[in-house]
């Protein structure tokens, strides 16, 4: 039977798939990767080359061997800081509007904004 989901409230994700991002806390502390998926119900992102689990897999036909398989498992988004484009350095997220008048990320050390 799988784990029920505690009904808590869920906040503003400032990550995104696709971010540079630095692990700050856990086994992965210290390594920079890609966000390859953000998991928003469990506020979890999946981060290139960080949190490497391994996993017993079955023979069947895709992998017909079966095996340990090494891949990536998410980590919480409270341990994850945004990497300054300009800075190249980890910053905060912020919101704000444009002179568009959309709503764009930026990062607050430097000021720019994110894609």
């Amino acid at each position: 039977m799988a784990k029920a989901i505690k009904n808590k409230k869920n906040h503003k994700i400032k990550i995104k798939s696709g971010d540079v991002v630095k692990v700050m806390a856990g086994n992965s502390k210290g390594i920079q990767g890609k966000v390859l998926e953000v998991l928003v119900k469990s506020n979890r992102a999946v981060v290139e080359g960080a949190n490497i689990i391994k996993k017993h897999t079955k023979p069947s036909a895709a992998n017909p061997n079966g095996g340990i398989i090494e891949k990536e498992a998410g980590i919480h988004i409270s341990n994850l800081a945004l990497i300054d484009p300009k800075l190249g350095e980890p910053t905060r997220v912020g919101r704000k509007v444009n002179s568009d008048g959309k709503i764009v990320r930026y990062a607050k050390k430097s000021g720019e904004e994110l894609q």
